[in-house]
């Protein structure tokens, strides 16, 4: 079984995902962390992320791992370093090009293949996995979602403003739903979960009994 939750940045698809699919006994899959991973080794290895060609040309070269909650860049642990606001900011060059998106989505398939997987990512119900049995649209208010973003960021010690992370989430939230390979969108037969005003386990709950509906 596949069960895809799309969302905006900030509305907590990642940690909701991970935590369902440890409930669930499914294999969970962090899409977004493929496309921090490409980023950190663009910039580690002094590839131009505005040069498309090359960017994609690095990406077919690495072996990105996802194992557990370990992300594993040609066998070397990047799990924190991607996580940091100069990533954040700068994946979009790598989420934004046609060649690297159409690669990461053959290594989505690649791992959901023959396992119950819960996945999230912008077009994981509309792009990468179209006949998911169980797709969900989780979102909330821009400054909640800010709000949540700029705490994870300074419990990591980063010493970033909430302006900063709320004016970089506007750009982001822009982009994602106008570019032009897998954009933002709510898919017209996904569930919309609003987790605003609602703790971790509270939405976590929401979609578990949304998934066992469709067990």
């Amino acid at each position: 079984m596949i069960v895809t939750i799309d969302g905006p940045a900030g509305a907590g698809k990642s940690s909701a995902a991970r935590e369902l699919a440890r409930r669930l006994g499914f294999r969970f899959l962090d899409t977004g962390a493929m496309y921090r991973a490409v980023t950190w080794a663009a910039l580690e290895r002094g590839v131009d992320l505005a040069d498309a060609e090359a960017l994609a040309g690095l990406a077919a070269q690495l072996k990105v791992e996802l194992d557990g909650n370990r992300v594993l860049v040609d066998g070397s642990d990047v799990s924190r370093q991607i996580r940091s606001f100069e990533i954040t900011s700068a994946t979009p060059y790598a989420a934004d090009n046609p060649a690297v998106r159409e690669l990461l989505c053959v290594w989505q398939r690649a791992a959901a293949q023959g396992h119950d997987v819960v996945t999230e990512g912008r077009d994981q119900s509309t792009v990468v996995f179209p006949d998911a049995e169980c797709k969900i649209f989780l979102t909330a208010q821009a400054k909640e979602r800010a709000r949540r973003r700029h705490g994870d960021l300074v419990a990591r010690g980063e010493k970033v403003s909430f302006d900063e992370v709320f004016a970089n989430q506007q750009v982001r939230d822009e982009r994602d739903v106008s570019r032009p390979v897998g954009a933002l969108r709510k898919s017209d037969d996904a569930i919309e979960v609003a987790t605003d005003g609602l703790s971790p386990d509270e939405v976590v709950a929401r979609l578990e009994q949304i998934v066992r509906s469709r067990l």
